[in-house]
């Protein structure tokens, strides 16, 4: 009997520190990073410098979003494709993704330096910090392809088994930059030019580091041809890498419409565009940092959560969220007491002013920061949906405060109130956030509750009378209502062989651990919103997961036995193989509404519906797995509809179609 996996045993706070601690340290480095090049800058340079480097910010987080989109993109590409057994694939999508990164990082340099000026006035910069953006600016942009390409490697490093090389690659980068930063800016006197010399430095060691690792690849054999750029691989990458890219690029947008609002009404109050700037974005660098203990600690729960929940042990998932919710709330609490007790304290670690400076500072932290303590339970919560499935809940958490509730209530605000007008969206947005967390968490636990109530029976059915005498595997895929299982029902039983579609979920569940109910919510269902849903320490999402057991099991069974498939994109899994019937079952549109009204009793609006969104999502999955059209001809063995023949001469010809296989193949 297999050993039950950790998760399902261990203690939960014992969970949570072994998977938590890595995730909070590799994002306090990332946080720290920038922090250190402020504070040297302020104490060094002055508020102004510090303006500066808010002004770059944005561009830094671009460069930062395209190569999370290519890391991630690459990681999980290599994952699938090692969980395929295809390691010459997974090395061609690790080798496309470092080139990539090459062409991307050196194109966006070049055109920085190009178009530097004109991306500062994009950003908000003002006359003032004009000068300082540009000197810093200028030599950060040619560091980005050491920033880019590194980053990007850590994310591959990771997948490939090594997390802790990945760590201390980041972590020397930053040791390094702190160590340069005072040397540069207060021995040598080089000012912000000082610390961006220091950052590309640091940059470059982790850059050396990385790809110091790549002739040292565990899971692959990295060769001169996984270089040559292949389309389907590149669009599969950035496919599986674009959520990354649209949650750093939402921080973009929120950093310029920030800066711009600020150059805009600071004009007309005391405190002028420069102080505001220069604030807020230290503000919420200081706020990153305890926002990054909260999502460290969150997504160390990811994989917690999720096998609790497939594994129907929902009194540990209870106990997990309530633990997360706990921690996230003590720590946000922590954050709220400082930033309304001491603020001046605070920004003066940045740095002295002048009264108007730490007058705005200790306004912006009281103010903006004034409901900070919502984000100790919003941020868990996206993570929470994203690890049992509820992608769309996920992604709107994961968007809300930043793309739907910020951004609007800064431009409201601001035309309302001025500067501090922009401040009050700060606790607009999450308060908001936070009341969309509750409804969706208070849905969700008493849905935990009803299912806690269940009882589950697990049906074993391996009886067969094979009449084949070669082993012979038969994949059906089929638009919903085209009765398709039920052929597949027909072909088993006529053959005495065995059906895998429900039957195969058992399966799945008993290999696995995970709850038949689980696998059924996340397996072959494919949404657009679902692109949203993978992240820097998510790794691959529910969907990506299952495809890769469902992909093993699905060899597995077929070199046993022969037997019949339903879905799961088994026609593309076993396409290589000389025993492997695939079949493709269809109907009019009108017959297949006839058909679900019939069987599972819908009305015809109803109906209609639910065939466009299942086919739907079955194309979707399809695509997303295969790169190939759900549906096309020319990837399957015999295309049949369903109503021309019906469902039992459908099956009776198929039949007919495996005895003449059988007496082919060798």
């Amino acid at each position: 009997m297999k050993e039950e996996n950790i998760l399902g045993k261990e203690k939960i706070g014992k969970l949570i520190l072994k998977f938590g601690i890595p995730c909070i340290i590799s994002l306090l480095v990332n946080s720290l990073y920038n922090m250190v090049d402020q504070i040297f800058i302020g104490w060094g340079v002055g508020y102004l410098g510090n303006g500066a480097t808010n002004i770059v910010f944005p561009l830094v987080m671009i460069a930062l979003a395209f190569s999370l989109m290519i890391g991630d993109g690459s990681s999980a590409y290599l994952s699938l494709r090692l969980g395929e057994q295809k390691k010459e694939e997974a090395a061609k999508g690790v080798g496309n993704g470092l080139l990539l990164s090459v062409i991307i990082s050196c194109s966006l340099c070049v055109g920085t330096l190009l178009f530097l000026p004109q991306l500062l006035t994009l950003f908000g910069c003002t006359e003032a910090l004009r000068e300082y953006a540009l000197s810093y600016g200028r030599i950060i942009a040619i560091g980005l392809p050491f920033m880019m390409i590194g980053t990007s490697l850590n994310s591959v490093i990771r997948a490939d088994g090594s997390p802790k090389y990945s760590m201390v690659s980041m972590v020397s980068g930053a040791v390094l930059n702190t160590i340069l930063d005072p040397i540069l800016i207060f021995v040598f006197k080089m000012g912000v030019v000082g610390a961006a010399i220091a950052t590309i430095f640091s940059q470059f060691i982790t850059f050396v580091l990385n790809i110091a690792y790549v002739r040292k690849f565990k899971c692959i054999n990295i060769k001169r041809e996984s270089f040559k750029l292949k389309g389907i691989v590149v669009r599969k990458i950035l496919t599986l890498g674009i959520s990354s890219f649209i949650t750093e690029m939402s921080f973009v947008c929120v950093a310029t419409v920030q800066n711009n609002l600020f150059a805009k009404y600071g004009i007309d109050s005391k405190y002028g565009p420069d102080i505001p700037i220069t604030v807020l974005g230290i503000v919420m660098k200081i706020n990153q940092i305890l926002t990054s203990i909260i999502i460290g600690v969150s997504a160390g729960t990811q994989p917690i959560f999720g096998y609790n929940y497939g594994a129907r042990k929902f009194d540990r998932v209870k106990k997990t969220l309530k633990a997360v919710l706990g921690i996230g709330v003590v720590i946000s609490t922590i954050a709220f007491i400082l930033f309304q007790t001491i603020p001046d304290k605070l920004i003066s670690i940045f740095g002295s002013g002048n009264e108007l400076y730490m007058e705005f500072a200790c306004i912006a932290f009281r103010t903006f920061l004034l409901l900070c303590i919502c984000n100790g339970l919003q941020i868990p919560s996206g993570m929470f949906f994203q690890a049992i499935g509820k992608s769309s809940k996920s992604a709107i958490l994961s968007l809300s405060r930043q793309v739907l509730f910020l951004i609007p209530a800064m431009f409201v605000f601001g035309k309302l109130f001025g500067v501090i007008g922009v401040l009050y969206a700060g606790p607009v947005a999450d308060g908001l956030a936070f009341i969309l967390a509750t409804v969706f968490l208070i849905h969700e636990v008493r849905n935990l509750n009803k299912k806690a109530k269940k009882s589950e029976t697990l049906v074993d059915d391996t009886s067969t009378d094979n009449k084949l005498r070669k082993n012979i595997v038969i994949t059906i895929s089929r638009q919903y209502g085209s009765g398709g299982r039920y052929i597949g029902r027909l072909i088993a039983d006529i053959l005495g062989i065995k059906l895998y579609d429900k039957e195969f979920v058992e399966k799945l569940s008993k290999e696995t651990g995970l709850a038949e109910e689980y696998i059924e919510d996340n397996e072959e269902k494919r949404k657009i919103i679902d692109i949203l849903n993978s992240g820097y320490y998510a790794g691959l999402n529910n969907s990506d997961d299952l495809f890769i057991k469902e992909s093993e099991l699905i060899k597995e069974v077929a070199n046993k036995e022969s037997c019949v498939i339903i879905g799961r994109c088994a026609d593309f899994i076993l396409k290589d193989r000389e025993n492997v019937i695939r079949v493709f079952v269809y109907g009019s549109l009108e017959d297949r509404i006839k058909r679900a009204i019939d069987i599972y009793g819908m009305d015809k609006e109803k109906a209609l519906k639910e065939i466009k969104r299942i086919d739907k999502l079955r194309s979707n999955h399809y695509k997303y797995y295969t790169e190939e059209e759900w549906g096309d001809s020319s990837n399957y063995d015999i295309c049949i509809n369903s109503d021309a023949l019906g469902v039992d001469k459908s099956a009776e010809l198929i039949c007919k179609m495996v005895k003449e296989k059988e007496k082919i193949i060798k």
